[in-house]
């Protein structure tokens, strides 16, 4: 005769098989969807770079594959810090980034004392024959924190807008490194971060007049830094080329220009990978980093651009359903400051190659040459994963713990 009490097996076995669930979420269920768009992008971009670098001997020292193996190599790095946040606890992600925006804002600060210049910004450190921007990961350490703010000052309390003091220390937060980043003067980045924050914010829950306020400051800012002369004189001319690129067309007018025609020479279906006129001849500047949607474009047409824009779009579309499906704080504002990084970041980079937009020197997230927006953007993808696997594993985690309760009972 059995002496097992009726009832507890079954609940053993509910609890162990919510256990498993809760430590297979993992792998099993990642967000494939997004994942899946991520990598299509970045093997695009390594032959989009190829490509664009393929007859460039004074960049590749006549290695055609040089290139090539060194954004491949940026891609598998990239994948692996994705995949180390990934199964990072959440707990250690909150509590690691006042570390991670600290790191973040003393790369800055190291920039504008041993620095070197790239394209008339002060932006880069050079590190053992390496390169590396830490205003990219300033992006990421301003959405962290600003989520983090919002996430400690409202958990607890009975209303979910934010008060004036909250958005006080969110905008303290992201204005340390805008400062620094103003500085050198990098202004592709502080108009990607001024674009983030305002959705930080918005996500927030702050009040409009917070809007309101930051729409009028951000206006009256770039008039005051063009008329005190804190922009240099190739990026005002950048502005007016973007208004009629026939004012300077050997000058700041040239990408521009160029940039069109590639653009255009594409057609329905291009000229075909590794045979555009354009991209071939070199005629468009930095192809490989800025310029890199202009290789889409004329060798892949309007087909293979609209497949780059659509997989940026799936990316956002992910980004943005795992904030509004998240009931935790942090999650949600880092999800939606992510979002609103991609996105206006994307859509910087394919309007300035489109003539919409004026030139200011951001990559095409996932896309352009360069290890230090491929890494920021494989850990932030790595946070929106972590965020959608706690979501999955909150409820068989409430299943579990409801389980050992009645066992013990």
């Amino acid at each position: 005769m059995s002496n097992r009490i009726p009832g507890r097996g079954q609940a053993s076995t509910r609890r162990t098989t919510a256990s498993r669930r809760v430590g297979r979420l993992q792998w099993a269920d990642l967000d494939l969807v997004m994942l899946g768009a991520v990598l299509v992008l970045s093997l695009l971009g390594c032959l989009l770079i190829w490509s664009a670098t393929l007859e460039r001997d004074d960049l590749t020292g006549g290695d055609t594959r040089a290139f090539l193996v060194k954004q491949v190599v940026n891609v598998v790095i990239g994948v692996g810090l994705m995949l180390l946040v990934v199964v990072t606890d959440h707990r250690w992600v909150r509590i690691l980034a006042p570390i991670g925006y600290l790191v973040a804002i003393g790369g800055l600060v190291l920039v504008l004392v041993m620095g070197s210049t790239i394209n008339g910004s002060r932006s880069w450190l050079i590190l053992g024959g390496m390169s590396f921007q830490p205003s990219e990961l300033a992006k990421l350490a301003v959405v962290v924190g600003m989520a983090l703010v919002v996430a400690e000052r409202s958990e607890g309390r009975w209303r979910d807008r934010v008060g004036t003091s909250d958005v006080l220390l969110m905008l303290l937060v992201a204005g340390v490194p805008a400062v620094l980043i103003l500085t050198q003067p990098d202004l592709g980045t502080m108009l990607v971060l001024t674009a983030t924050v305002f959705g930080v914010i918005a996500a927030s829950g702050a009040h409009r007049r917070w809007l309101l306020l930051l729409a009028g400051g951000g206006v009256l800012a770039a008039v005051a830094a063009v008329s005190s002369g804190m922009l240099k004189e190739y990026q005002v001319d950048r502005f007016l080329a973007f208004t009629n690129p026939a004012l300077d067309p050997k000058g700041a007018g040239y990408n521009v220009e160029q940039a069109r025609i590639a653009v255009g020479n594409g057609g329905l279906f291009g000229q075909g990978l590794f045979h555009g006129s354009q991209t071939q001849s070199g005629f468009v500047p930095e192809q490989h980093t800025d310029f890199v949607f202009t290789v889409a474009g004329e060798e892949l047409g309007l087909v293979g651009a609209a497949l780059v824009v659509a997989l940026l779009g799936v990316v956002l579309w992910r980004a943005l359903r795992i904030a509004t499906r998240t009931d935790d704080v942090f999650g949600r504002i880092a999800a939606a400051g992510i979002a609103c990084w991609f996105g206006f970041q994307a859509f910087q980079n394919i309007g300035m190659c489109l003539g919409i937009m004026p030139v200011t020197g951001v990559p095409l997230p996932f896309v352009s040459y360069g290890g230090s927006s491929m890494f920021a953007g494989m850990l932030a993808v790595g946070l929106l994963q972590n965020i959608h696997l706690r979501t999955l594993s909150a409820p068989a985690s409430r299943l579990a713990a409801q389980q050992r309760v009645l066992v013990r009972g």
